[in-house]
């Protein structure tokens, strides 16, 4: 493992094993963040600690060598349970990705795919304020939200027909973070998606990982800053961990300790 300074963070190029491509991860500070989902229910900001994120989403170049090295996760031979009829449905075969584009996102992957290929890089799924902290930074801020201008920018891509598979990654500028493509490419999987909504009556939840509010009562939805986020909260809620979608894509979050290994 080979780790460089970047500007003002860290940037991790994991060698992955068995596979000859490499993910770069930068570390994020974290911090108490004002999110969609207040961490009382009422206002309170949510406290992250910092992360690595992976500075791009998965491509289908890299997913197919993971499934070249862990053919569990091969079209046809998970559990239904684990990945659905229309996982990796619009690749030629098992092993072609054939005719997307090698360094396009990765799509039409389960959760616990996603999961198993985060785990592949010693790394897991964001949680949802990790993403949401992520994706709040334009080129220039860490947090752009009150900008009306790049408010439109970003829900102009929901207004757009969803009739082609995703372009390729890294066409747009990286954030103040050195972060591309959390908005306007794809829609991503979190670690917590099934616990952003939650019942009052906690009995009806017994498999869902809880976060600690009604996420459903907390939302602030006369904001029209959260807009284009909430649109993700639906989506994110509607899914099943074993299903995908042709817009649906990953990236990995490894934990701030793994940086022991650090050089600047």
């Amino acid at each position: 493992m080979t780790w460089r300074r970047s500007g003002a963070a860290l940037c991790c190029c994991a060698a992955l094993f068995g596979n000859s491509w490499a993910a770069e991860y930068k570390l994020l500070p974290g911090g108490e963040f004002r999110s969609v989902l207040p961490a009382d229910g009422v206002s309170a900001a949510a406290r992250i600690r910092p992360f690595w994120l992976r500075t791009q989403p998965v491509s289908n170049a890299e997913y197919l060598a993971f499934v070249r090295n862990q053919p569990q996760w091969q079209r046809g031979v998970p559990a239904q349970v684990l990945a659905g009829a229309d996982y990796l449905a619009l690749w030629a075969g098992p092993l072609s990705f054939a005719p997307l584009q090698a360094n396009a996102p990765v799509t039409q992957i389960s959760w616990h795919a996603a999961q198993a290929f985060c785990a592949s890089e010693q790394a897991r799924l964001p949680r949802w304020y990790e993403w949401e902290f992520a994706a709040a930074a334009d080129e220039q801020r860490a947090d752009a939200r009150q900008d009306p201008q790049w408010l439109a920018r970003i829900l102009g891509w929901y207004s757009r027909p969803a009739n082609q598979p995703p372009q390729a990654i890294g066409l747009e500028p990286a954030n103040y973070y050195g972060i591309q493509d959390l908005h306007g490419l794809t829609w991503e999987w979190v670690e917590d998606f099934n616990g952003l909504f939650v019942s009052s009556d906690s009995r009806t939840q017994d498999e869902q990982k809880q976060l600690e509010f009604c996420g459903g009562a907390a939302l602030s939805l006369g904001d029209k800053s959260n807009y284009a986020v909430l649109i993700r909260l639906a989506l994110l809620a509607a899914m099943q961990a074993n299903q995908g979608g042709n817009y649906l894509g990953f990236r990995c979050v490894r934990e701030p300790e793994q940086t022991s290994g650090a050089t600047p």
